[in-house]
């Protein structure tokens, strides 16, 4: 693995289960039985407990396991002004909200338009690790919106891109140091991934943290929405300003590595664990995943993470599989600083050849 397989980084994609207390106080939100300041405490336990589970584990970058958030798109798009909720009541927290957009939704006078700063002070506040801070991005959240604004939907698109934008400055004067952008419906649009790397560009535009961008087949209620392969993704994500792309593994297998070989030279975050199982992995098995992963991307610019979220995950299965991703990375790490003198995979020989 070579001299400098300590560089290889244990992360989370972003969301982390919630507990059955948790489930039951967000749907009585909706039901009228509990107060948003009774839940609003809640939250802030959960959170810190998904922390606190993180560290124990040794995970290296963190995330505040997005456990204020409802799903991925609501907690989002019910802030964005001109966003109308239709109906506001849902039998169950994690459904999605009839969303509709009936104007040209306005520029964003200035940073923080969707006020998500405080989540992320918060969970600054409440570890000395690395924080993730993810957002849902434009191309995902506007396959959730009933749009009766812009005849172009792609504007639409732009429209939410300069939002999230203006919310990621705010983010960044919070003390964000990586922001995540995760787009969980384009591998269901392969066509338009023009378009969503457009958005991504508005996104990052100007915001001096380092950018992630998570593609996945899908994972509501831990079931692929599609499958397929990455390769709709290259070469259009070369022109993404992003610095890592965080793409599933562990599930799907390792095919698409030959395309990070051929087209990818920043970082990659390799899913080793497959969160659309509560099996846990034997520590073997993720080191193998790790050892080929290694095969098509040098450890500096490496990262291991489970495929997508965690939500869908029991929490003694989700700490257990963190254990065993952690405990793999490792044991790499011990062979490597071991026999300091075995040559890289990726460095040539003499002949100059790999």
């Amino acid at each position: 693995m070579g001299e400098k397989a300590q560089d290889v980084l244990t992360t989370v994609v972003g969301s982390w289960p919630v507990p059955d207390w948790l489930e039951r106080a967000k749907t009585g939100v909706h039901q009228g039985t509990v107060s948003r300041s009774q839940l609003a405490e809640m939250h802030d336990m959960a959170i810190k407990a998904a922390l606190k589970d993180q560290e124990v584990a040794g995970i290296d970058v963190v995330s505040d396991g997005e456990l204020r958030r409802e799903n991925d798109v609501d907690y989002t798009l019910a802030r964005v002004p001109g966003v109308t909720v239709l109906d506001p009541v849902k039998v169950f927290y994690f459904d999605y909200l009839d969303l509709v957009v009936t104007e040209k939704l306005p520029d964003p006078e200035g940073p923080g338009p969707l006020g998500l700063a405080e989540d992320l002070k918060f969970a600054l506040a409440y570890t000395d690790r690395r924080v993730k801070f993810s957002l849902t991005g434009p191309f995902s959240l506007s396959r959730r919106l009933r749009n009766e604004a812009y005849p172009e939907p792609a504007d639409l698109v732009r429209a939410l891109a300069r939002l999230l934008n203006a919310e990621a400055r705010a983010l960044a004067d919070a003390g964000a140091e990586l922001l995540q952008i995760d787009e969980p419906f384009l591998a269901g649009y392969p066509e338009q991934v023009g378009l969503a790397m457009e958005a991504i560009n508005i996104v990052t535009k100007d915001v001096p943290v380092t950018w992630a961008l998570h593609i996945c087949y899908g994972n509501r209620y831990a079931r692929p929405l599609w499958e397929g392969h990455y390769d709709f993704l290259f070469p259009a994500v070369l022109d993404a300003s992003i610095d890592q792309l965080m793409l599933e593994f562990a599930r799907k297998g390792d095919d698409d590595l030959a395309l990070i070989r051929r087209y990818w030279d920043r970082v990659l975050g390799v899913g080793v664990l497959d969160v659309k199982t509560e099996r846990v992995e034997e520590v073997e098995l993720v080191e193998q995943r790790i050892r080929r992963a290694l095969e098509a991307v040098p450890p500096q610019r490496l990262l291991v993470s489970p495929d997508c979220g965690l939500r869908h995950v029991p929490g003694p299965i989700a700490r257990a599989k963190l254990h065993a991703m952690v405990t793999a990375r490792d044991n790499l790490l011990r062979t490597a600083s071991d026999a300091p003198a075995r040559r890289c995979v990726h460095e040539p020989d003499e002949g100059g050849q790999p």
